[in-house]
């Protein structure tokens, strides 16, 4: 018998899910504790379903069939059920059989599998699921093939098996549909999967920020406290659906003018969203309440959790499994709410008070609410407006990677501005901004260096540098302060990207053109001379200077530079409408406008309501390269147009520079790079060496010996030059001998490996005199023969002596990484990275994307080195540790690059048992 207590239960398949409609479900294995559950699912299932399973009517489970379908081995026969609550909603189970289609144990490779989902369920990718997940179970017990016989007329079954992208073979055979799939992910695969993810998680998003109903659970009777404050302002910010408030102490029918219910049971209507506002202790009560009600989605403004302490944390726990238990999603707990300002939405389930943020094409989401109130204030006091704001606290459940699948699909949101304290999944999170960035921005700013108090999403290993580096190969534009946030998303959300860095520079100061062309040389533009206006200029001269800046074929974004008139005579209303209609005459260019002490001015380039920072609020014209032209309305030319404005040179500066290198990444992404094949790979036998290797490791990590080292990396094409121990100088001369002249004499003790700054490394010894005598001088300077471990090695044309790595990080998975040898470039970190698999053009960017990369190609009349050589061994070792994950450490140290081919001089390569869930998985909700 198996229980969920008992040590051979595989707790590790559990997985908490998304489903297609964005509710939520368990996936578990079945065990012999479930025979309960199991009949009065079936007794749920209509005849129809039922005959379906069975190919005839089956009215009802007999107590073998209820004893055969708990009890499993968790091996040859495995059995899951989808649950919400404790109650089955599907089920699915394979038995292994052999080639005669009877039942069989390993080495048999196939296995039968079937479904029954509950009808009330189907429909919403119950199966699609089951089917993910029964896969990965199969594939790490060693079953390689699904066979399934499904009726011609059980189309939906039959297009769950053929919408999930494996490779399938399919044959009618005595009435019915054979299908036989094999489980290796496939790219097929690993897209369906990914789409489904993408619609699931961003649906959940999106009935969260889109009811059709609120109830604030936790609104006093005094209109006090938090409760009260979020009804009020759902109230005041024209919510437009229905708004009911809960207190069970309520004695009248209104509270706040809002209908009141003692109990949320007591509201006869469904209830979409909910907003939890009492003590820590009570939420329980209250997410029952909510669950049996039929709530999708909670926002939990209540503390008393993960950032109070170790208990707060397993309170925070549970409270999650609560949630997903009733297939709800959370916000929070400690969070500071939600807004969506659509129109036909009105929502500010926030503590955000009037006046609320306008319509616009921003999305904000911060894991603080601290830093949320200061955005908001921000995009406020500048004029700009949201699509949607989430600021989720201790980020339980919803995070960024959900809200980066909203808004990718939000036709809304323009640009996507986060605040993030920890990236929690940094692999997921920039496949997540990478496939974003292609057709909007993400900025972030990301705060703490270390995972803080009540954000139980686990820590990386990986630097801060390193972290960077990731986000900047998936496009995302890091940005170091909030207020370079809101810079930038300014920028971005009013103006076209430029095709370029060339800035022309305008204004009536000279010295603030000189400070403003300064800034742009420091962040890598190109400006140009800039045009000094003089004190004298008039709001006619900004027009035409500007205008002739923007039809200028010279230059891609324009930086118009202001200081006060001396006369104080202009009217500054004057000068916004000179810089709109300039604009509005030649769009397709970023305009930003640096003021300095124009209080006045900042008034006069404000939108309508008087709210400074923006010169009008309009929607964003874009087309698909990321241009777009600024559009005149009624009432001027320049009417609608919007020009983003800066109080300091450097930081108008900034935000252009952000735009243009975002705008060469988007136009270098275009298209998407390849992982190459590789025809000589031997990948079967690298994973019967890599099982060998671990069959007795237990979970113990392994450092290879240098011959398993190198046996492994030869299977991949990446050879490693052979060394011979040199114990005495005797031996020294019969490996030299053996190899051939001229040879080098290296120490390999621990301390002194790859270090030659030492006096560890005697190179171009032609001559046994030479190396009895390098033999001797390095015995006598650094210590015994037994404590240096000398090796002899044959001597490679000499180049660029550089470092290949790759580690596995436990949250961001495998970092290839790339730098010069020696210790300068260690002390300046001169390090790059890219995620695994590296494509073609990721290996090409990590090459250069170091500071010493000139010396691989002819720096100083040196000359250029093999670099094509380099980036193929990049990708081979790439594909080594995507194809194998029990390979969690490689360096290959030094790699002398010559100016044809390289020579890999030495490799460290560490192997563990995989762990039991990869990104390649089944979809699942993090569980902390």
């Amino acid at each position: 018998m198996t229980t969920a207590s008992d040590p051979s239960y595989p707790a590790h398949w559990e997985a908490d899910v998304v489903l297609r409609d964005g509710g939520t479900a368990r996936i578990r294995p079945i065990t012999t504790e479930d025979a309960g559950r199991l009949v009065s699912f079936y007794e749920q299932v209509s005849d129809e379903s039922k005959y379906y399973r069975f190919f005839a009517p089956y009215p009802r489970l007999s107590d073998r069939d209820v004893h055969r379908f708990t009890h499993h081995d968790y091996v040859d026969r495995v059995g899951l059920a989808a649950t919400i609550g404790e109650e089955f909603i599907g089920t699915v189970r394979y038995d292994r059989i052999g080639p005669d289609g009877r039942p069989a144990s390993a080495p048999a490779d196939e296995a039968e599998v079937a479904f029954l989902v509950q009808d009330a369920h189907q429909g919403r990718g119950v199966a699609s699921a089951l089917l993910e997940h029964i896969g990965a179970v199969a594939r790490e017990r060693g079953i390689r093939r699904f066979a399934a016989e499904v009726l011609p007329a059980n189309s939906k079954m039959i297009k769950v098996f053929t919408d999930v992208g494996y490779q399938q073979k399919r044959s009618f055979e005595e009435g019915s549909v054979h299908l036989t799939l094999d489980l290796e992910p496939t790219a097929e695969s690993l897209a369906v999967q990914r789409a489904r993810e993408q619609r699931a998680e961003a649906r959940s998003v999106q009935r969260l920020l889109a009811p059709g109903s609120v109830a604030v659970i936790g609104v006093s009777r005094s209109g006090g406290g938090v409760g009260a404050a979020v009804l009020r302002n759902l109230r005041d910010g024209g919510f437009q659906g229905h708004l009911y408030a809960v207190n069970e102490a309520v004695t009248t029918d209104l509270l706040d003018g809002v209908r009141a219910y003692r109990g949320l049971g007591d509201i006869d209507s469904p209830v979409d969203l909910a907003v939890i506002a009492v003590p820590a202790e009570r939420v329980p009560e209250a997410v029952a309440a909510c669950g049996e009600h039929g709530v999708q989605g909670l926002v939990v403004l209540s503390a008393g959790y993960g950032e109070s302490g170790a208990a707060g944390l397993d309170r925070q726990r549970e409270l999650v499994r609560q949630v997903r238990s009733y297939g709800m999603r959370l916000i929070g707990p400690n969070a500071y709410g939600v807004i969506n300002t659509a129109p036909e939405v009105g929502l500010n389930a926030s503590l955000t008070p009037a006046p609320a943020p306008v319509r616009g094409r921003i999305g904000l989401f911060t894991q603080s609410g601290a830093i949320g109130i200061s955005l908001l204030s921000a995009l406020l006091r500048r004029g700009e407006g949201l699509s949607s704001f989430v600021s989720a606290g201790n980020r339980a459940d919803v995070s960024g990677n959900d809200i980066l699948q909203y808004w990718y699909e939000d036709e809304a949101t323009d640009v996507a501005l986060m605040y993030l304290e920890t990236l929690g999944n940094p692999r997921k999170f920039t496949r997540l901004a990478r496939r974003t960035a292609a057709v909007k921005p993400v900025v972030v700013a990301k705060g703490g260096r270390h995972t803080p108090a009540g954000h139980v999403v686990p820590g990386t290993r990986l630097p801060d540098t390193t972290v960077s580096a990731l986000l900047r190969q998936a496009g995302v534009i890091r940005v170091d302060t909030v207020t370079e946030l809101v810079d930038v998303g300014l920028l971005l959300a009013s103006q076209p990207l430029p095709a370029g860095p060339r800035v022309a520079i305008l204004g009536n100061s000279e010295s603030l053109g000189v400070l403003t062309y300064d800034a742009c040389l420091a962040q890598g533009l190109r400006p140009g001379a800039p045009l000094d206006l003089t004190t004298a200029a008039t709001p006619e001269d900004f027009r035409e200077a500007l205008g002739a800046a923007l039809g200028s074929a010279e230059n891609d974004a324009v930086i118009v530079t202001v200081i006060p008139w001396v006369n104080e005579q202009e009217p500054q209303d004057d000068l916004a409408e000179a810089l709109r209609d300039a604009v509005a005459g030649h769009p397709g260019k970023p305009v930003a406008v640096v003021h300095v002490e124009l209080a006045e001015l900042v008034d006069a380039l404000s939108p309508a309501g008087g709210l400074p920072g923006a010169l009008s609020p309009r929607p964003r014209a874009s087309n698909a390269d990321g241009a777009g032209g600024a559009s005149g309305d009624a009432g001027g030319a320049g009417a609608g147009v919007r020009i983003p404005a800066y109080p300091a040179a450097e930081r108008a500066v900034r935000a252009v520079a952000e735009a243009v290198r975002y705008g060469q990444w988007r136009r270098a992404n275009a298209e998407a790079g390849q992982v190459p094949e590789y025809e000589d790979i031997d990948e079967a036998g690298a994973a019967a060496q890599l099982a060998g290797l671990l069959a007795d490791a237990g979970d113990a990590v392994l450092t290879l010996t240098e011959a398993d080292a190198a046996a492994l990396l030869a299977r991949y094409g990446i050879r490693v030059l052979p060394t011979l121990p040199a114990p005495t100088a005797d031996d020294a001369v019969r490996a030299a001998r053996a190899m051939g002249y001229p040879v080098a004499l290296k120490t390999t003790a621990p301390h002194l490996r790859h270090r030659a700054d030492l006096g560890g490394v005697r190179l171009d010894l032609a001559t046994e005199a030479d190396l009895r005598r390098s033999y001797e001088e390095l015995t006598d300077l650094l210590g015994t023969p037994g404590e240096l471990l000398p090796v002899v090695q044959a001597m490679v044309p000499r180049g660029v002596d550089t470092v290949v790595r790759s580690v596995i990080d436990p949250a961001a998975g495998a970092v290839l990484s790339f730098g010069l040898a020696g210790v300068a470039s260690e002390l300046l970190g001169d390090t790059a990275h890219r995620l695994v698999p590296a494509t073609e053009r990721d290996a090409a960017g990590l090459i250069r994307s170091i500071r010493t990369a000139p010396l691989l190609f002819g720096w100083r009349g040196s000359d250029p080195v093999d670099t094509p050589a380099l980036e193929e061994l990049l990708l081979r070792l790439s594909r080594l540790v995507d194809d194998h994950p029990e390979v969690v450490g490689v360096t290959l140290e030094p790699v002398v690059v010559a100016t044809e081919g390289l020579s890999v001089l030495s490799a460290t390569v560490r192997v563990a048992r995989p762990p039991a869930r990869t990104d390649l998985g089944p979809r699942t909700l993090p569980s902390y």
